[in-house]
C-alpha cells in the first residue's frame, strides 16, 4: 500500500512537532516530573491548569527559568552581617531570611557555641546545604526538619529572629497588619502577626523575585562550592569581613559570658592562663582561607564572588551598596536608599539593641580602638597579622598610635568581583 504525498509531509510535520515538544520540554525542566498534588506543591482541588502552571513555576521543579538571583551573605558573628542583611531586606523584589541555619546547629549540634573544634564545626555543613537549596527553591517546609518543637499544620512560633525578615512580618504572611503597621519592630512584628504560617511564607518566597540569606554558620566560601556550582540556584557569595580587633571587640561586649576572660584581661591587664584563645584565632583561620579562596579567583567561582569590608561600606554605604546590587545584577530600589539614609547617620542612643542596625556606621566600625586595651590589640595583631595584611588593615605600633590614626588604620583597597 503506497502513501501518497500529502500523507507523508503530514507525518514528517507532525514528527517535527513532536520532536520540537520533546526538546522543549527536555530543556526547559529537570528529570523530576511535577509531583503527586500536595500540600508543599500543588493542592488537589486546584484545576488542571492552574495546577500545571504551579508545577512549572515552581523553581524545585524548573531548570533555572526564572533566573532569580540567589543571594547569601557569609559573615561571621559581630562583623555586621545584621547591618547587611537589611540592605536586602529592604528591598521590595528580595524576599529575606535571616540565621535559617540557626536551627540546623542548635537541633545537631545544641552545645555548639563559638565553634571550637573542626569536627563540631563541619558536622552541620551537610544538612546546612540541604537546606539551603530548599529554601532557595522556596520550600519552607524543609525547615520543619530543625525546628523544634515541631511545627503543627505548617504553623510556628520558633522561627529564629522571625522579625528581622520584613517578608515574614507583611501580607500575606501577616493579614492582622494596618497601614500603620507597615514599619514594624523585631518584636512588634512577633506580637501583632503571632504564629508563622510556613504555607503562606512559602507563597510569598515564590512571589518575590530574588531570595537573600543572611548565615554565619558557614565557615568558608569553599563549603558552599556545590551551591555555587549547581546551575539551578544561580547563587551568588558576599563574603563580608571585618578588622577582628572589632569583631573581637563587639562579642566581647554582646556575648559577655562567653568572653568573660577577655574581659578580665581587657580590665586588669592580666592574660588569664586559661584564655580560649580559639575564640580569636578561627576567626582570622576562617577569613584567610576563604579570601584566599576568593581571591585566586578559581573558575567555579567566577561571577559568583564579591568581598565586602564592613569598614568600607560604613564608611560610604550609599556608594558601596550600590556597587552590590551592581554585581548581583538586581536593580536597587527607593526602599533601600531611604533605609541607608536614615540609619547610618544615629546617635549614640539610637543603637540601644545589641543586635540593633540604628547607627552611625563610620563611627560604629572604628569604636573597638576606644574599648579594647593595647595589650589585647597587640595580642590580636600578632595572631591574626596574616589576614590583616590580605585585608588591608593597618597595624598600630602604640596605644597612642591606635587612638589617633582613627579610621585610615583601613588601607585604601577596592577587592573587585571578577567575571
Amino acid at each position: 500500500m503506497q502513501c501518497s504525498w500529502k500523507a507523508v509531509l503530514l507525518l514528517a510535520l507532525a514528527s517535527i512537532a513532536i520532536q520540537y515538544t520533546a526538546i522543549r520540554t527536555f530543556t526547559a525542566k529537570s528529570f523530576h516530573s511535577c509531583p503527586i498534588p500536595s500540600p508543599v506543591n500543588c493542592s488537589l482541588s486546584q484545576d488542571t491548569d492552574a495546577a500545571d502552571r504551579l508545577c512549572d513555576e515552581s523553581p524545585t521543579f524548573t531548570y533555572n527559568l526564572s533566573r532569580k538571583t540567589h543571594v547569601l551573605i557569609l559573615a561571621t558573628t559581630r562583623s555586621g552581617s545584621s547591618f547587611v542583611g537589611q540592605l536586602f531586606n529592604q528591598h521590595f523584589d528580595v524576599f529575606y531570611l535571616f540565621e535559617p541555619l540557626y536551627h540546623v546547629q542548635y537541633t545537631l549540634i545544641p552545645k555548639l557555641t563559638q565553634s571550637k573544634s573542626t569536627t563540631d564545626r563541619r558536622v552541620m555543613l551537610g544538612a546546612s546545604r540541604d537546606l539551603l537549596r530548599s529554601l532557595y527553591d522556596c520550600d519552607l517546609y524543609f525547615l520543619e526538619n530543625y525546628i523544634k518543637p515541631q511545627p503543627v499544620n505548617h504553623t510556628t512560633d520558633r522561627l529564629f529572629r522571625r522579625g528581622a525578615s520584613k517578608a515574614l512580618c507583611s501580607p500575606p504572611v501577616c493579614e492582622s497588619l494596618g497601614a500603620v503597621d507597615l514599619h514594624l519592630e523585631e518584636g512588634d512584628c512577633v506580637k501583632k502577626c503571632g504564629t508563622l504560617n510556613l504555607t503562606l511564607a512559602t507563597e510569598s518566597c515564590r512571589e518575590h523575585g530574588h531570595v537573600a540569606i543572611k548565615t554565619v554558620r558557614v565557615p568558608e566560601v569553599s563549603d558552599l562550592r556545590a551551591l555555587v556550582e549547581d546551575p539551578r540556584l544561580n547563587l551568588k557569595v558576599i563574603q563580608l569581613v571585618r578588622d577582628p580587633r572589632g569583631i573581637l571587640a563587639s562579642r566581647s561586649e554582646t556575648f559577655r559570658d562567653t568572653y568573660r576572660l577577655w574581659r578580665i584581661w581587657d580590665g586588669t591587664g592580666r592574660k588569664p592562663y586559661n584564655l580560649d584563645v580559639t575564640q580569636l584565632t578561627t576567626v582570622c583561620e576562617d577569613f584567610w582561607n576563604s579570601v584566599s579562596t576568593g581571591l585566586n579567583r578559581p573558575p567555579w567561582l567566577k561571577g559568583k564572588y564579591m568581598l565586602v569590608r564592613y569598614e568600607d561600606l560604613a564608611r560610604n554605604p550609599m556608594k558601596k551598596t550600590e556597587e552590590i546590587y551592581d554585581f548581583l545584577g538586581i536593580p536597587m530600589d527607593s526602599n533601600v536608599e531611604r533605609w541607608i539614609q536614615n540609619n547610618t547617620r544615629g546617635d549614640r542612643s539610637s543603637s540601644k539593641h545589641k543586635y540593633g542596625t540604628v547607627r552611625n556606621s563610620a563611627a560604629t566600625a572604628e569604636k573597638w580602638r576606644f574599648r579594647l586595651s593595647y595589650e589585647i590589640v597587640a595580642f590580636t595583631q600578632h595572631a591574626c597579622q596574616q589576614v590583616l595584611a590580605q585585608l588591608g588593615y593597618k597595624t598600630a605600633g602604640s596605644e597612642e598610635e591606635l587612638k589617633n590614626l582613627s579610621i585610615s588604620l583601613v588601607e585604601e583597597r577596592d577587592f573587585l568581583p571578577f567575571s
